[in-house]
């Protein structure tokens, strides 16, 4: 028999025995469906895909399509599913469509833009640009060197401040001179012709760009010359040629040495054989040798006087002298007239004077009285420049000699 500690203590673990726990009832069930609901599942799921894969089949072998009926309208019974006969188009092109299909990012994972390359080509292609930049800015720089060796601005405000009444001569043969003297290699000299009336300044200008380019580069690499005085009528054309063919390859090879340009200065060409002007024509050709086409030539005459005096005679009554139109015909006509003389001047490039204004000639007479040392007040210079003879057309007198008599009559006031 048992004592009642023992009853107490075997009447629970008999229950427990015999009255199992629900919890582990749910698990061992679960072990034993679990599998059954994921078969069923995987079956109903396949068997969806099968009723759809036929619908496809047959909508694509059977329904027309000009009647233009949905593939998924037929009501037919469904075939049994084997694995034959399934077209190899349908499958390719749902692997194309699958393929096709876009790409599902993660929520918690970051999207990033795809990196743009730069190409390699631009960085050259930009420090091509730097090195075509700095080839320009060179270029520039060297051309401005050569201006300033020749001291052209200098040149420009001498001229205007002792030239009367040429403006736009000086303007114009401003520009000849910076645009050939800017680089140092050309393919045919420079010819300058200077032409106009007696006393309108074409003489002194030729003196002022003698005086100015000795000063500038030297004595040696410019050649003044006076027609009537090196070359008179009593010496033999040959003779003139051989002395001016010496100068000149000596100017020519010397400044070609100190890479410099020389400045030939032709006075009184109007009295200058024609011979001795073919002779002169030679070196203004181009098929010569380098050193014979890095020069400056100025030839100064009264060629064209004629024409000068009854263009502007003939345009006096307007401003028509100072417009580009008018400018060009009178180049025509200066041009015309030079050939006609000698075809020397087809290879010049003419710059007209024209004829000078009363006011022109009282500014003459007050520069020479002032270099002489007398102190005139303007009444005395109108007096004086009234003794002159004038052309009076429409309301303007223009001086028949220019300045060319200011200076004999400065000399009789001593």
């Amino acid at each position: 028999m048992l004592s009642p500690d023992l009853e107490l203590a075997k009447q629970p673990m008999e229950r427990a025995v015999s009255c199992p726990d629900p919890a582990n009832v749910r698990q061992r069930i679960s072990l034993v469906t679990s599998p059954l609901r994921a078969a069923f599942r995987i079956r109903r799921k396949y068997n969806v895909l099968k009723q759809k894969r036929l619908l496809l089949e047959k909508s694509e072998h059977t329904a027309p399509q000009s009647l233009g009926l949905s593939r998924f309208h037929s009501r037919e019974p469904l075939d049994v599913f084997t694995f034959d006969g399934a077209p190899k188009g349908t499958l390719r092109k749902r692997r194309l469509k699958r393929g096709k299909c876009k790409v599902l990012y993660p929520n918690g994972s970051k999207r990033y833009l795809p990196e743009e390359k730069q190409s390699k080509a631009k960085n050259c292609l930009f420090l091509l640009s730097i090195i075509v930049c700095f080839q320009i800015y060179n270029a520039i720089e060297n051309l401005d060197d050569n201006v300033l060796k020749y001291d052209l601005e200098g040149l420009e405000k001498t001229l205007r401040r002792e030239v009367f009444g040429q403006t736009a001569a000086i303007e114009h043969l401003m520009d000849l001179l910076e645009d050939y003297l800017a680089t140092h290699n050309h393919n045919k000299p420079l010819v300058l012709s200077l032409n106009g009336p007696s006393g309108v300044g074409k003489s002194h200008v030729g003196r002022l760009l003698a005086k100015h380019f000795r000063s500038v580069m030297n004595e040696k690499h410019v050649l003044q010359y006076f027609v009537l005085h090196q070359c008179p009528e009593e010496v033999e054309t040959r003779s003139c040629e051989q002395e001016l063919a010496k100068s000149v390859s000596n100017l020519v090879n010397r400044a070609e040495e100190e890479e410099k340009i020389p400045v030939f200065i032709f006075d009184e060409m109007e009295h200058m054989r024609p011979a001795l002007l073919d002779f002169l024509g030679t070196y203004f050709r181009t098929n010569q040798t380098n050193e014979f086409l890095n020069a400056v030539y100025v030839l100064i005459s009264s060629v064209g006087q004629a024409e000068v005096t009854k263009f502007v005679l003939q345009n006096a009554s307007s401003d028509a002298l100072y417009h580009a139109n008018t400018a060009q015909e009178l180049l025509l006509l200066m041009r015309w007239a030079l050939t006609e003389h000698h075809p020397l001047w087809k290879h010049a490039d003419i710059v007209p004077f024209t004829l000078l204004e009363k006011s022109h000639i009282v500014n003459c007479f007050l520069e020479e009285m002032m270099r002489e040392g007398f102190y005139p007040d303007t009444g005395y210079l109108e007096e004086l420049a009234r003794e002159l003879n004038y052309y009076s057309v429409a309301g303007r007198q223009y001086s028949v000699h220019g300045c060319k008599q200011v200076v004999s009559m400065v000399n009789l006031l001593h």
